[in-house]
């Protein structure tokens, strides 16, 4: 292929330049907002339950014996 490398275009300039850092920027974004609701949705639903329709019980070692 002969002519200038794509980073060398204009397009190429563009899209290294601008095109993505916004991407970057929105992706920070979105997986910010997707932290909170599903910091939201926990807290909105309550103890956890297993798919039986148990409760979760969490484990601890408490009041067990070491080797």
């Amino acid at each position: 292929m002969s002519g200038p490398a794509f980073f060398q275009t204009y397009m190429g300039q563009r899209f290294y330049e601008t095109t993505m850092p916004q991407l970057v920027r929105q992706l920070t974004r979105l997986n910010d907002n997707l932290e909170r609701l599903v910091a939201a949705a926990e807290r909105l639903s309550g103890p956890k339950q297993s798919s039986s329709g148990e409760s979760v019980q969490p484990t601890t070692t408490a009041g067990t014996e070491e080797p």
